[in-house]
């Protein structure tokens, strides 16, 4: 057929066919396909495949690529880059994408940072860091071992543990070398706390006294106590110094000079704990930047405003039930914005605003479950076997981390968390160091540490 003459009877063919319903169109694409040799059907192959197989995410705006992208889960994204590298460019520039896939594991997110190659980087860290967790390989054990008798106090601060013992000493080590900074003679602790510069002990010879760690020197020494004091915290800027006591009170020092501003009652068992806090947030009560008092006993918290005041007055006191046969767990989390302790009722957290109970984790998991530490998205728990972590987002335990027998303490103080930080989001960054501490029958500190990244 000349060409003249297959193009008019081609256009025929055409007007022909558009007329014709979709299924005589079909069954006349169907007859043709018979009458086709090998050489017609590569053809209509190769250029079904071009007509068919479009790539949507190089053709659409970027916008509405991204917007569809957000749809994907993780995994499915890190699949589909591998499609062709103008889809893995898409896919890695797409910084919501991957941010939001870091928050919902549990990374803390700076929204500064608008590299999207980054987020990327950050989500497949994030990723190896949470299966470690799921699988529980994410900590490594160690000891530290210098104590020559019971060591029953314990206070972590920027990488530094110390330790306080019957063997009438206190340690200051260095958890990443395991090295002893200091060493000095004390008398038996109770409990403690430092900075750089000094010591603050509670003892069960009912004092409360302060040392030099570059001296061993006993600077100051707090009488008046007539029980074991098993709880201290203070601060330089107010000059206050604040313990509890087995005598059911609890006292406010001047911290420089040692005499006793005030004595606080209302307590009806051992205060186990105190707790000195700038609060964060405005209430009838109080306002932000107040300096706040909380103590503890096996039954109930109570609320003191830090003054000078003789007649210092409780301004609320909180507590889970009125069941004697429900304690308290020792532990005790106060950020200036929130309380939180655990007991066999379940983990409670307090608004410190209203003193509303905002949440009450109750799950079969947790009923005998003590808090070590408590943050936006995680919290540390542990029990005699485990060491445990909770996504509070969905509270369930998503991790855990076997414990040896350690020596039990129902003041709680033989036993603590590590850094924090990593509570409120990890960050790759904050996931290293000391995770949880504790002492041990032979005298020596069992510590769980983060283990680096694969």
């Amino acid at each position: 057929m000349e060409r003249k003459d297959f193009e008019t009877w081609l256009d025929n063919i055409s007007v022909t066919f558009l007329s014709l319903t979709d299924l005589q169109k079909n069954e006349t694409l169907d007859h043709l396909i018979s009458l086709s040799g090998a050489v017609q059907l590569r053809h209509l192959s190769n250029n079904l495949e071009t007509l068919l197989k479009r790539d949507f995410l190089k053709l659409l705006p970027l916008e509405l690529s991204f917007y569809l992208l957000k749809w994907l889960d993780p995994q499915t994204l890190l699949t589909c880059c591998l499609v062709s590298k103008q889809w893995n460019k898409v896919i890695s520039a797409c910084t919501e994408v991957w941010q939001t896939a870091c928050k919902n594991l549990g990374w803390q997110i700076d929204d500064s940072v608008q590299d999207a190659l980054h987020w990327k980087k950050v989500y497949l860290k994030a990723i190896l860091r949470m299966k470690q967790l799921e699988d529980h390989e994410a900590f490594e054990t160690s000891s530290l071992i210098g104590h020559s008798a019971r060591v029953y106090a314990l206070y972590y601060k920027d990488g530094l543990l110390c330790t306080g013992s019957d063997d009438l000493s206190a340690k200051l080590w260095d958890v990443s070398t395991g090295q002893c900074v200091y060493g000095i003679q004390t008398h038996t602790c109770a409990a403690v706390k430092f900075d750089e510069q000094k010591l603050v002990t509670g003892s069960f010879d009912n004092t409360v006294a302060c040392w030099e760690w570059s001296s061993g020197a006993r600077t100051q020494h707090f009488r008046g106590h007539t029980g074991a004091v098993f709880s201290v915290d203070y601060n330089d800027e107010l000059d206050v110094l604040v313990s509890g006591s087995a005598d059911f009170t609890v006292k406010v020092w001047a911290l420089s000079a040692g005499t006793c501003l005030n004595t606080l009652t209302g307590h009806t068992e051992w205060v186990t704990k105190v707790v000195l806090q700038k609060c964060k947030v405005k209430s009838l009560l109080h306002s932000p930047g107040d300096y706040i008092l909380l103590s503890a006993d096996k039954y109930e918290i109570k609320i003191w405003p830090i003054g000078r005041e003789i007649n210092c007055k409780c301004l609320k006191t909180l507590s889970v039930s009125e069941d004697r046969s429900i304690c308290l767990q020792p532990r005790l989390h106060f950020d200036g914005k929130y309380i939180v302790c655990s007991s066999a009722l379940g983990l409670y957290q307090w608004d410190f605003a209203s003193y509303d109970i905002l949440r009450v984790i109750k799950t079969p998991e947790i009923a005998n479950l003590a808090l070590l530490g408590f943050g936006d998205i995680f919290a540390l728990l542990f029990d005699n076997r485990y060491l445990y972590i909770m996504d509070l987002r969905t509270e369930s335990l998503i991790s855990r981390w076997p414990l040896p027998e350690y020596r039990k303490s129902k003041r709680g103080s033989s036993f603590l968390a590590g850094e924090a930080s990593w509570l409120n989001g990890l960050d790759g960054h904050n996931d290293t160091g000391l995770v949880f501490a504790t002492s041990m029958p032979d005298h020596s500190i069992h510590l769980v540490l983060w283990k680096e990244h694969g």
